[in-house]
């Protein structure tokens, strides 16, 4: 990978970590969803005001992407019912860049190098082996791999839409207000009327809007330029960075077992770094 495809998308992973750290515990998971989804819909929408729409050949990739991340929306929420969440989502987040490079062979004809395979490997082995335990329920199986598949599948789609688009950035606006605007409404037409937030509940969720849209974007930038295994990857080293904030500022234990799945994940992302 070219360093700066490497840099862009390890600093996308550290922001996607913070914000969600910063998010943690401040309000319902509903309510923080269409908060974020708010505020990327109206970054989208002022990013589309400044630049010219995405060529047309991308438009069925973004409309098909909208699909697939409300598709993995409902996913995660049975995921969410189906076991611990620490242990699920890691399943979900650590099947998906195998699945990733492996659709990406298949539609895109990328070929990965050995050392990118291995990095690959390390990566997805050290997110699940990082919070799963003994006594995992099989029955929320299911349902973390159908999340991971959801991943992997508008990660592919994007990494072909962009390359069709000519801009990344006006091709994950488009994508985004897809979809954005579903959830907020779902929530409003659910409470019947306008949800409460406190200032710093809305800040928080807002706020992590704005980052999380520039964090995916940079992910769609790098996959318009590097392999979308590698890059997809990549990104998921933002758990590393997540166990690091919540150890030094949020008073997580960092165990033995936490450290050596962190090292894996570590080595994996300088096997993808290294690779060509």
């Amino acid at each position: 990978m070219s360093p700066p495809v490497v840099v862009a998308v390890l600093f996308a992973a550290a922001l996607h970590a913070s914000w969600n750290a910063v998010l943690r515990g401040g309000l319902d998971r509903l309510l923080a969803s269409a908060l974020m989804c708010l505020a990327m819909a109206a970054a989208s929408a002022v990013a589309l005001m400044a630049l010219p729409l995405p060529d047309p050949a991308s438009w069925p990739y973004a409309a098909a992407s909208g699909v697939l991340h409300l598709g993995y929306m409902l996913a995660l929420t049975a995921t969410y019912r189906a076991g611990e969440l620490g242990e699920t989502y890691a399943i979900a987040r650590g099947s998906s860049p195998v699945l990733v490079a492996s659709a990406a062979a298949l539609v895109a004809g990328e070929r990965l190098g050995l050392a990118a395979c291995l990095g690959i490997g390390l990566v997805s082995a050290g997110i699940v082996a990082l919070t799963l335990r003994a006594g995992f329920h099989l029955r929320a199986l299911p349902a973390a791999l159908l999340t991971g598949v959801f991943i992997a599948g508008y990660t592919v789609v994007d990494g072909l839409g962009v390359r069709f688009a000519g801009d990344a950035v006006a091709y994950t606006a488009t994508m985004s207000l897809s979809w954005c605007l579903v959830l907020p409404v779902f929530v409003v037409v659910r409470s019947r009327g306008l949800p409460r937030a406190t200032a710093r509940q809305a800040v928080s969720g807002l706020g992590g809007g704005f980052a999380s849209i520039l964090a995916y974007g940079i992910v769609i930038w790098a996959m318009q330029h590097d392999a979308m295994g590698a890059v997809s990857a990549l990104r998921e080293t933002s758990v590393v960075f997540a166990a690091v904030i919540g150890w030094l500022f949020l008073s997580e234990p960092l165990t033995t077992r936490r450290l050596a799945s962190c090292c894996a994940i570590t080595l994996g992302a300088a096997c993808l770094a290294l690779s060509g």
